[in-house]
């Protein structure tokens, strides 16, 4: 395999997010409540994945789109401070960044309210495929929610970078079986497909998880990784190779970016050559960690910290 320039090239959704906890309710009226912890940062399925990633470790390149003010101005700093390269992020007067006010309860969901944005907007140009293709990862984040570049234009740069050798993950923001044909279209350059469970179960209409990982080898898929929240995450490779491992025993702050974490995870895990059982359970580390904090990534600090965390963390039983 020809040596790439990057560890871990993240596509798709970037966004800004403000955070408070904990959430009670909305004052009626004008009125107000007051709340313990208030804090912003980068998230969505590209951008917490490309921070939560930098931090274990791997060199990483940004690659999204923001608009020319304050949010995005914010984004693309808080990105470097991180030391991911913000080449291919790009940036327009007349787009505003995608952001979002999420309003963490104690129980750690989070209501949010999302203003779509550049996510919408952004295109990766032909001419710059090789750009993307110069990572050993590449990970497409928000298939459904990237208008610009859904259906035949993520296609045919998946297709690209399956050529070049890559490895491709791809998550997705799908409510629907509406969302299905955007999905359909990068599935067949798919390595391992990392949606939650109740993303894959919208989008295929089924309910059990060996019937959804079915519908989904059947359209390309090499290796389905769903997380499945409180209970796990379940592991199922087109060659027969299936199983589920339980969740970790914490108590959740923020589960906001949890499941971006996880694919961050398994991208370090994909660069440290670990094998698939051990790659599951660092994804899910990742993704604890990152539950434990408010606001995406808050929890992840390193590789080493994560792989501590994932050796001395009880299970669920």
């Amino acid at each position: 395999m020809v040596a790439k320039g990057f560890d871990y090239a993240s596509i798709g959704f970037y966004t800004f997010d403000c955070l408070g906890w904990p959430f009670t309710a909305v004052p009626p009226g004008g009125g107000c409540y007051f709340i313990d912890e208030l804090t912003m940062a980068v998230s969505g399925a590209a951008g917490t994945a490309a921070i939560a990633a930098a931090k274990m470790g791997l060199k990483t390149l940004a690659v999204g789109g923001v608009g020319e003010d304050l949010m995005g101005t914010w984004v693309l700093e808080r990105l470097k401070q991180f030391h991911v390269d913000t080449a291919m992020m790009q940036h327009q007067a007349d787009w505003k960044t995608s952001s979002s006010i999420v309003t963490t309860r104690a129980d750690g969901s989070r209501p949010a309210l999302h203003m779509k944005g550049a996510t919408g907007t952004f295109v990766v140009e032909p001419k710059h495929f090789a750009d993307v293709a110069n990572a050993k990862v590449v990970h497409l984040g928000g298939v459904g929610l990237m208008d610009a570049m859904d259906g035949a234009p993520n296609a045919a740069l998946m297709k690209y970078v399956k050529e070049q050798g890559c490895i491709t993950t791809v998550d997705v923001f799908a409510g629907s079986k509406d969302d299905l044909a955007d999905v359909d279209a990068v599935l067949p350059y798919t390595d391992y497909f990392m949606p939650s469970i109740e993303e894959a179960r919208a989008l295929s209409g089924l309910h059990d998880l060996a019937d959804c990982t079915k519908f989904f080898h059947d359209r390309g898929v090499t290796c389905c990784v769903f997380t499945l929240g409180e209970d796990g995450a379940f592991y199922s490779h087109a060659e027969g190779t299936h199983f589920k491992i339980p969740a970790f025993d914490i108590t959740v702050k923020c589960t906001c970016g949890c499941g971006d974490a996880f694919d961050a995870g398994y991208a370090v895990a994909i660069c440290k050559g670990l094998d698939p059982e051990t790659s599951v359970r660092f994804a899910q580390a990742t993704s604890a960690l990152n539950a434990s904090g408010l606001g995406s990534q808050a929890g992840v600090e390193s590789f080493e910290h994560t792989w501590n965390f994932m050796k001395n963390t009880p299970i669920k039983r």
